[in-house]
Parts: C-alpha cells; structure tokens; sequence
C-alpha cells in the first residue's frame, strides 16, 4: 500500500484501466478522513468536472468511465452529473472499488453497468434533512432522516394498528409537536424527489428496465434497507436488479491500486488526533487539507484549503481582569512640575504596559484552564486546478 501518492503513478494506473477497458477514465473522490472534516458530492464539483469531460474535445467517445468514491452527498447533483457525462459518450459506466455510498449510489443507478471490485460498497439512498430545530429547551438532531419518519408513520398503521383516525391523528401530533410546519413538509417533498430522481436515473440507462422492475429497485434502496449505513455488495446488488458487472481479476487489482493511491493522497488511514497535532504549548494549527480530487489524463484538480485545528478550553466563569500600575513620582519632584507633554508619554507608555500585561495574563489562564474539547474548521477551501503542481 503507498503510503504517498504521484500524479505520474495515478495517471499510469489510469492509463492501465482505460486500455483494458477501452475507456476514458474521469475520478472523483470525496474524503472521510476520521477526525478531519468530511467532504461530500456538492454541486461544487460540477464545473471543475466538466472542465475534464470539455478535455474530450468535443468528442462522443464509445465509453466513459467514472472512478467513484464518496460516503454521499447532495441528493440534487447526481441527476446534473449523469446527465452532463451521457452527453459526452455513448455508454456510460461507474467503477466501485470500495465506497459509494447515498448520493454516490444514486451516480451508479444511472450508469449502463456498475463495475464493483469484491470490496465495492453502495447504500442505501435514503436522505437526511440537516437542519438544526429549537423549540423550548429541545434541540433537535442535527440531522432527520426522511425514511425514519416515513417508518413511524408505517409503524403506526401496520403494527401498532392504529386504524382510527382519531387515535392516528393523536400520534401523528407527537411528531408535530418535534417538527414544524417546514420540516414535515421538506420530509414528505425529500420523500418524493428521492424517488423521482433515482427513477430518472434509472430510466436513463442505454437498455433501462421496464417501470415495474425500476420501482422494486427505488423500493429496496430507500425503503427496504432499514439502516443508512447498511453496506450493499455487488452480489447483494445483483439480486435487486442493478446492473453490475464483475471486472475480472486484473482489471480489479489495478482499479484497487488506484483506490489506494488516492487513499494515500486524502489521509483516508490517517486518523486525525487533533490534540496531538498542535504541538506542545501551542493552542492552535493551521495546516494544508486535501479533501476531495477529480482527476483524468488531462488535468487534476483537487478541493483544498487552510484546515485549522485548535484547542477548546473551559474557562473560568465570569473572568474579570483589572491591572492597575500605580506609579508614584519620586517625592522631590512636584508633580505640577512635570512637563505635559512628558506626563501624557509617561501615560500612554502605562497604558500600553497594563494592557501587555492584562492580555499576558488572560494568555496565561486560558493556557492554564482545562481542555473540554477540540476543532477542526476548514477555511479558505475551493477547487483548484494543480496539474503542474504534480501533487
């Protein structure tokens, strides 16, 4: 396994994949680094990677492969990227080497085959509203999934048999009284534009299945796998009529080669301890973070930015500093006799030495108080074309 990464040794790989495949290869990954913040499929990346497929010329190439890892993201951007790329190309395919989760799932279901090596991964793709909600003292998870409320009010009628619709609407009113208004209307429309978008994408497909079979699939996906993190193989996607194929062995070794190269190149085994990074004494870093890359023969372009990590500590409540420097004139020396102009210098240099020192103290208390946390915050973060960088 490399431990770094080259923009030569990728493109080799590339280049490998695409002759035996007789393909042209575009990447995208979105990292999961453990600690570090996320990246995830945005609408962000849409231009950047249209920006690869402009680098065909103009031409419709026969086939167009997408090497794809991602643990999700927006559920708006597949249908803008399937329906970008089967402009450029008459058949259209998603190489799985490992994760390719939610939003990533919904990509697949457009392609005309999904190659997934033996550790390839899809999911369920069933959307979460992020949204945070206040009401009284409650706060409301980050996020809600869609399904989850859809499922309580499934568990209502089938198993706690409430057919009553008096009795129906007096539990539906305990989910009201947890989100308002917006949230269950976002939840029933999430609801239905999942469905409505993957079954565009599938329909998408050069040999699409017929409406009936198109509807099992979107069913299994959003509403029979019951946990977001279940991992779906390639045999268990076979069974539920996806189009996947089985690369064969040495086709899967280089697309788990390449996988690893860019493993290496988002820290994706790195684990990031933020407490230990920030050196000793030291209460914040700011350090280069490489989160995403889209990469083909022609050009590379990765999402990065200045990740800051810091140190939150507690401190003491209703800390209040007051630093007086009472300097007396020598007693021989009246202070009427003093010049202006050397009193008001004399005061601000007081000045100035109190404030040093009230912040020198401050520095040192927030050094001194316990540590009840820690951030990591990107700023400054965009796509940026490096291809003569050789990252």
């Amino acid at each position: 396994m490399p431990t770094e990464s080259t923009r030569d040794e990728r493109l080799d790989l590339i280049r490998q994949i695409e002759q035996a495949r007789q393909s042209k290869v575009i990447c995208y990954l979105t990292g999961d680094r453990q600690g570090a913040p996320g990246a995830q499929i945005g609408e962000d990346a849409v231009r950047p990677m249209y920006a690869h497929l402009r680098s065909l010329a103009g031409e419709i190439v026969p086939r167009l492969d997408l090497f794809l890892y991602s643990r999700g993201g927006s559920v708006e951007v597949p249908w803008r990227i399937v329906s970008m790329f089967r402009e450029h190309c008459e058949e259209f395919n998603v190489l799985i080497p490992y994760k390719a989760h939610s939003a990533a799932t919904l990509i697949a279901l457009g392609a005309d085959q999904i190659a997934m090596g033996r550790k390839g991964e899809l999911g369920p793709i069933d959307p979460s509203l992020n949204r945070v909600e206040r009401m009284e003292q409650t706060v409301m998870p980050d996020s809600v999934s869609v399904e989850d409320v859809m499922a309580y009010i499934a568990f209502l009628k089938e198993r706690a048999g409430l057919g009553d619709q008096s009795a129906l609407a007096g539990a539906v009113a305990i989910l009201a009284e947890k989100l308002n208004p917006w949230v269950v209307g976002s939840i029933y429309r999430a609801h239905s534009h999942i469905r409505l978008v993957a079954r565009k994408l599938l329909g998408a497909r050069r040999s699409p299945h017929d409406e009936q079979a198109n509807d099992l699939i979107v069913e299994a996906l959003s509403e029979k796998m019951y946990a977001h993190g279940h991992a779906i193989g390639r045999h268990e996607a076979k069974e539920i009529r996806l189009q996947v194929n089985f690369p064969d062995a040495s086709i899967e070794e280089l697309m788990w080669q390449l996988f690893e190269h860019y493993e290496a190149l988002l820290a994706l085994n790195d684990p990031l301890d933020i407490d230990s990074a920030i050196p000793e004494g030291e209460e914040e870093l700011t350090t280069m973070a490489t989160l995403a890359c889209l990469e083909s023969l022609a050009r590379t372009d990765l999402f990065r930015g200045d990740l800051r990590l810091r140190r939150i500590r507690q401190m003491p409540p209703q800390l209040n500093l007051n630093v007086n420097l009472n300097l007396a004139l020598p007693p021989n020396i009246a202070r009427d006799k003093v010049p202006p102009a050397l009193q008001q210098a004399v005061q601000e240099l007081l000045n100035q030495a109190q404030a040093q020192i009230t912040q020198m103290v401050q520095a040192e208390v927030h050094k001194q108080a316990p540590v009840k946390g820690t951030e990591a915050r990107l700023l400054h973060a965009g796509w940026q074309d490096v291809t003569h960088e050789h990252p």
